[in-house]
Order: C-alpha cells, then structure tokens, then sequence
C-alpha cells in the first residue's frame, strides 16, 4: 500500500490552467460592474482571469496557494489586496477593511472533501502573509442561504455565487465583522493565526514529504524462500 502525496504550493499561471473548479472560467471578481455587465464566453473569462493573477502576481507577488494530491492539483485559495479585487465593490457589506487582504476565492475537490485540506490550504495563506507583514487580517465575503429558502435557490447577488459559505470561514477561523443576511463581510484576525505557527509550519512540511510506502510489520515479513 503507497501512503499519497500531498503537498501546498505558490498559484502560477501554469497551475491556473490545471484547477478543476466550478470558477475556472470566472472572472467575477476580477472585473468591475460595467465591464461584469458585458457577457462573455467562458474562454474569454478565462483570459480576463490569467491576465488577473499575472498582473498580481507582478505588481504585489502569489497571490494565491494550490494542493497537490499525487501531483494534480485538487484545491486552491486566491487572495489579493482590495484595490486588485473591483468585484468586491458589488457587495453590500464591502469596502474590505484597509489593513486586510481579500480572500477571494476557494476550492477543493469534492472528491477530497472532510479531509482538512481547507483548513491547510486557510493556514499556508495566514503563513504566506505573517511572514511579508505589513498585513493584520484576512476578510472575506461569506454567502448564507436565508432559512427558508428553497433547495438550491440563490436569492442574493449574482456576483456573491463565488464567496465561499459561511460556514465554511467560522470553522477556520473568521468571524462576522459586518452582519448581513446574505452576504456578510468577515475576517479573521492574523495576530490570532500567530499561535498556528508551529502547527502550520509542522502541516507544510508533512505535506511535502515524498510518496513513501507504508510499512510492514515485522510479524508479517518473511524470510526469501532458500534457493
């Protein structure tokens, strides 16, 4: 039996292309609301997205962290500084806060769900922005489902399809720092991910460890047959 590799990594345009994610070909919060207004095919969605993270990445450095499972990457986290994300400015609880870092998007494969890769993935970003300082919280726009409302309808803004659930950011670590029945801002304090440190440190590295085979017993070894 082989144990699987699994490791974080910094998002690169090559990477880019490999996500598997329903906002592959979403340029949402990349484009302000008139340019949002204009429709445009999936390709050019794409496009308007690489441009995106090149343009980050250039101007403001990785912007985002992908995990690998046996190579392929199955999740990923963006983030950016608010005055990179004009999408943002479509939500009601926005502006984000001047001392934080938009979390704007995430993902991991269903396939890999309720393994604690969200949580890896949350925990190499806080990494990634406690060591360039200069930051002191991650926000993010949460998207709650009223009670109520039926199976599967969606009764807030277009563009807050792409926040990630609430219930997802409580359980790694944000809070609500503007309420709202829908769409509300939260954030999660970086000086609190301080005491992860050498949890976060401890995850990466067994993430990077090579694909090694499981070992064997010694009660079940034995001997080759004598020739």
């Amino acid at each position: 039996m082989w144990q699987v590799a699994r490791k974080v990594v910094r998002l690169t345009l090559d990477l880019l292309e490999e996500l598997d994610a329903p906002c592959r070909t979403c340029a949402t919060w990349q484009l302000d609301p008139v340019r949002r207004a204009r429709a445009c095919s999936p390709q050019e969605a794409a496009d308007e997205r690489a441009a995106w993270v090149s343009r980050v990445l250039r101007e403001w450095g990785s912007c985002g962290r992908v995990v690998l499972v046996d190579g392929r990457a199955v999740g990923h986290l963006i983030y950016a500084p608010p005055a990179f994300v004009p999408g943002a400015d479509a939500f009601a609880t926005s502006p984000v806060s001047p001392d934080a870092v938009l979390l704007v998007s995430g993902y991991v494969d269903p396939v890999h769900a309720g393994g604690g890769l969200g949580r890896v993935l949350v925990q190499a970003m806080a990494r990634d922005l406690l060591g360039r300082g200069g930051y002191r919280a991650v926000e993010a726009f949460g998207r709650a489902t009223p009670t109520g409302s039926a199976l599967g309808a969606w009764p807030g803004p277009q563009v807050a399809r792409c926040a990630l659930p609430v219930g997802f950011l409580g359980g790694v670590g944000f809070g609500t720092q503007r309420p709202h029945p829908l769409t509300p801002r939260m954030r999660m304090d970086l000086r609190s991910a301080l005491s992860w440190r050498d949890e976060v440190e401890a995850a990466i590295e067994r993430l990077r460890g090579a694909v090694r085979p499981a070992a064997v017993p010694a009660a079940e070894r034995s001997e080759p047959p004598a020739p």
